[in-house]
């Protein structure tokens, strides 16, 4: 197991970073009612924990590790409905279209960066806990 290089470990965070940060500001600084930035925030906290369970469980069944077929199933609808509830809500906002991109490309980039960093972080873990055990069948 290799740990994940520096470049790409950066590039995560700094997807997450931006497309959180964008979507937030865009929210902050936009004309909507305070219960529409609350809907448009809460789904994408929705994604993120969602996009970051489904990263996980998918890759516990590629390592068979355990996973009951109810996590799974929940974790895959869960990012599914987030991206049918942002559609929806944007779909039905008063925004500008370029104001709609902005938003969807937003969330897009922010659910990447959460499952790349999730995926880099636990292969560093594992590269860690390969070198560890490769240094004991050496004694």
């Amino acid at each position: 197991m290799q740990k994940p290089s520096i470049a790409f470990v950066s590039a995560s965070w700094v997807a997450l970073f931006i497309g959180v940060l964008g979507f937030n500001i865009g929210l902050w600084n936009s004309g909507m009612q305070l219960n529409e930035k609350g809907y448009y925030f809460t789904v994408l906290m929705y994604a993120l924990f969602s996009a970051v369970s489904v990263q996980k469980c998918v890759r516990d069944k590629l390592e068979n590790i355990p996973v009951t077929e109810i996590y799974y199933g929940l974790s895959w609808f869960s990012i599914l409905l987030t991206m049918v509830l942002l559609i929806v809500g944007l779909w039905n906002a008063t925004l500008l279209p370029s104001e709609k991109g902005f938003y969807a490309f937003a969330f897009l980039l922010s659910v990447f960066g959460a499952i790349a960093v999730q995926k880099n972080t636990r292969d560093a873990k594992a590269a860690v806990k390969a070198m560890v055990g490769d240094d004991k069948k050496n004694f």
